[in-house]
């Protein structure tokens, strides 16, 4: 059959690119050999908040007393919390059929590989191929946890993202390499859980893209949660011959044994560009990742590649973004590329972490001459109110110009509210514009306006 478009790919590059190419008049088609929706869906995004959710209700009913209420005595249900999780995940993936049924696009069940001449080629489960050419191929085929070659993953005592998930059953010690946004949350649901938990970073901060007072706080906080934190520390070796594995570690010290039940690997992601005809078609990639244009064409006419796959922050909502702007280029609109300076990032860890923009130390380093506001939630009304008087919002402005640089937020709901942010950069508003913007009271979301009062020497609640 042919295709307008062809989509390799379902995650949240690969099936808002079909349904927005469906929505301007493609006849489209995706190319999906797993679940729809992709890892961000399945293994990623939703399940991973349907398990944070989980730990913040055990957390919440655990401190009930603090709230007024008597309640009995609260226990996890392991096995019950993995399922409701999976239970999240399917649901989302039928959302997505849905949705590709509601739009007309087909899809093809099977692992795709393009070929030259803007053919893909569909394996399916037993082995049988078949092709079909469109006018255009986009390639969103994702990532996978990444492997060190000391930290190889065997699934049942050194996991990846995948494994954390579906535990058959919860550990009593697990220690996590890498503290990014992965890392962090999982080692934040099991220590919350009960599990004793290690966090181990080979850099001095832990969740290093942020700004170094959030990853500060975010360390004050597991450490005084139980969890033990070790940055500057790399991983040597793991041995898991015995019954549960001892994780070799070389600290600042010299070198230290950690003995625990599960390692979970979260160092990273790799792009999936394995088996997928690149070099039979010629598409040129650099350090493992696809080379695109600003409209994400690749070396090849026809061959386009958004995701993970291509340059740029890993997110899904990234992911989403490139796969309309590729579609509507194809389609002859007049559009702008993506501006991935204002890109947000979240954490669900708990507290939040949110941000957009430059870290203070970047501005610095950029040459700027800054205003930096900070208001803790400490000073809110909502925030203690709500028993969330930990963490604070940031702001940072270039004082020449009064260009929003950046934001960093740590807190309950942080990531909620980061949305305001991005926006106002969008629009190049002005900090004077934040202030005179009237912001509800009481909420967590008046602390941006307090923080950019802050800055400029104008808060009255500090």
């Amino acid at each position: 059959m042919n295709y307008d478009i062809i989509v390799i790919g379902s995650g949240p590059g690969g099936y808002v690119a079909a349904i927005r190419a469906a929505q301007l008049g493609f006849t489209v088609a995706v190319v999906e050999r797993a679940e729809l929706g992709g890892i961000c869906l399945n293994w990623g995004c939703i399940p991973t908040k349907a398990l944070l959710k989980s730990a913040s209700v055990f957390e919440y009913l655990k401190h009930a007393a603090d709230y007024g209420i008597v309640a009995g005595e609260v226990k996890a249900d392991f096995p019950s919390i993995i399922k409701r999780s999976r239970g999240v995940a399917d649901q989302m993936s039928k959302g997505i059929r849905f949705l590709l049924k509601k739009n007309k696009i087909e899809h093809l069940q099977g692992f795709g590989k393009i070929k030259p001449g803007k053919i893909v080629e569909i394996t399916d489960e037993a082995g049988l191929t078949t092709e079909h050419t469109a006018r255009y191929i986009i390639l969103a085929t994702g990532a996978r946890s990444r492997e060190l070659p000391n930290l190889k993953q065997d699934g049942k005592k050194i996991i990846g993202y995948r494994e954390a998930m579906t535990l058959p059953m919860q550990p009593k010690s697990l220690v996590v390499v890498g503290s990014g946004a992965i890392g962090a949350e999982f080692a934040y649901f099991y220590n919350s859980l009960g599990t004793e938990v290690t966090l181990i970073e080979v850099l001095p901060n832990i969740v290093p893209i942020e700004d170094e007072d959030v990853s500060k706080a975010l360390e004050r906080s597991f450490k005084k949660s139980g969890m033990k934190v070790m940055t500057g520390v790399s991983v040597e070796s793991v041995d898991t011959t015995g019954d549960g594995c001892k994780v070799i570690v070389k600290t600042r010290k010299g070198e230290e044994t950690i003995i625990c039940d599960i390692v979970l690997s979260a160092v990273g992601i790799a792009a999936n560009l394995e088996g997928i005809g690149l070099e039979e078609v010629g598409i040129a990639t650099d350090r493992g990742k696809v080379i695109v244009d600003d409209y994400y064409k690749t070396s090849v006419d026809g061959y386009y590649a958004i995701g993970d796959i291509v340059r740029g922050p890993a997110l899904a909502h990234v992911a989403s973004h490139e796969g309309i702007i590729c579609v509507e280029k194809i389609a002859g609109k007049n559009i702008d590329p993506l501006d991935y300076g204002n890109i947000p990032g979240c954490t669900y860890t708990h507290p939040e972490i949110a941000s957009v923009g430059m870290t203070e130390k970047a501005a610095r380093e950029a040459g700027y001459e800054i205003l930096v506001g900070k208001f803790p939630f400490t000073a809110s009304g909502k925030a203690t109110a709500s028993g969330a008087r930990d963490g604070f919002i940031k702001v940072i402005f270039d004082a020449k110009y009064g260009e929003w640089l950046g934001a960093h937020m740590i807190g309950e709901n942080v990531t909620e509210l980061i949305a305001e942010v991005v926006v106002a950069r969008k629009l190049e508003t002005t900090g004077k514009e934040i202030i005179e913007a009237v912001h509800p009271h009481p909420t967590m979301s008046e602390a941006i306006m307090e923080a950019v009062a802050e800055a400029y020497g104008e808060c009255v609640h500090l």
